[in-house]
């Protein structure tokens, strides 16, 4: 998926966006509030991170702004800020979750999905379409209950297939969700992933609407 991050402390976002990126997210970084709000407003994102003590403008008034639009992006903030009447306001202003500085990416990754699953309306912590499985939190991929060992990216690339549910994304939606700004993306790189995917998986369970997109059939 497609983060926002906004830290301005730079070990803290290093850290953030090189562990997420990792595990297959793209992630744009930026560093102060007016920077966010800009970024908001351009890219369509599946979930924000938000520091609240930021540069030129607080993540409150970010916050408060993306919720006076009618945006319902999901919202976990990150801040040092751990006082009881801070949680609340971030919470009031329109926040999904809080995590307080220092915590672990381990936690974090497990926030993030669980913040996806509820904007998604999923309960289950497993993607399913016909007889193959993903699952987010351990990052494995199975079909007919066997093993299939993918790479980071291609993870991703499957889980936002599984997730459209049969509804075909084009290449450029499919980079949205793989790369973020500073990343190099090679004119064939979904090609080159999805190639991959088909050799592992047989070709039938990524089809090709030609002139749309790509799409995971419920059977191949």
């Amino acid at each position: 998926m497609r983060i926002l991050l906004v830290e301005d402390d730079p070990m803290i976002g290093t850290s953030v966006q090189r562990g997420l990126r990792d595990e297959g997210h793209a992630v744009d970084w930026v560093r102060d509030g007016v920077a966010a709000e800009l970024a908001l407003a351009d890219t369509p994102y599946a979930l924000m991170l938000l520091d609240l003590g930021l540069p030129r403008r607080d993540g409150i008034e970010v916050l408060t702004g993306l919720r006076a639009t009618g945006s319902a992006l999901p919202v976990l903030v990150l801040t040092a800020r751990d006082a009881v009447s801070d949680r609340v306001r971030g919470l009031d202003a329109g926040a999904d979750d809080y995590l307080v500085k220092p915590f672990d990416l381990d936690e974090l990754g497990a926030r993030i999905r669980a913040l996806t699953r509820r904007s998604q309306g999923q309960a289950a912590p497993v993607l399913r379409r016909g007889a193959l499985s993903l699952d987010p939190a351990a990052h494995t991929v199975s079909l007919d209950e066997t093993p299939v060992k993918v790479s980071a990216r291609e993870f991703a690339l499957l889980e936002a297939l599984v997730e459209a549910d049969g509804k075909p994304l084009s290449r450029a939606q499919l980079e949205e969700r793989l790369y973020g700004w500073d990343e190099e993306v090679e004119s064939n790189a979904v090609e080159v992933h999805i190639h991959a995917l088909r050799r592992k998986l047989g070709a039938g369970w990524i089809r090709n609407l030609r002139g749309v997109g790509y799409y995971v059939p419920e059977a191949p």
